[in-house]
């Protein structure tokens, strides 16, 4: 009972450090907790709660002004906010269904907060692409 409970808190860990300062992902968790048996549905619930409270701390980050900790710790340039900041303007808030995205997608979660982005909106679009990148990486691990 212990080690499921320690896996299924690394794998929030896991996720929840893949969408802020350490770039790493978390999808091979996912795959090797349901090629071994692990609740599905917990898997993908988790792993999507711990990623999208990942996201929300790098908005906070953005909301509360520290771009220059976004640029040292996140490791996102100018390049990659102009590029973030054209896309946001030029599409909107669905483009936050993408922060699930390797790069860009932290971007797109700094350049909401930056913007202040009404948060329930950033969490309902971040928390649904999220959820949705878990169950097609659920889908092809071939368990559903």
């Amino acid at each position: 009972m212990i080690h499921t409970i320690t896996i299924y808190c690394t794998l929030f860990f896991t996720s929840f450090l893949a969408s802020t300062i350490i770039p790493l992902g978390s999808e091979g968790m996912v795959v090797y907790m349901i090629t071994k048996g692990y609740n599905i549905v917990l898997v993908v619930v988790i792993a999507s709660i711990g990623n999208y409270l990942g996201a929300c701390t790098t908005y906070m980050i953005g909301y509360i002004g520290r771009q220059k900790a976004l640029e040292k710790y996140l490791k996102i340039n100018q390049v990659d906010f102009a590029r973030a900041e054209k896309l946001f303007t030029k599409y909107g808030s669905p483009v936050l269904l993408f922060t699930w995205l390797p790069i860009i997608g932290d971007v797109f979660a700094a350049i909401g907060g930056i913007l202040k982005f009404n948060f329930l909106l950033f969490s309902i679009y971040v928390f649904t692409g999220k959820f949705i990148r878990y169950l097609v990486v659920a889908y092809f691990a071939g368990i559903i």
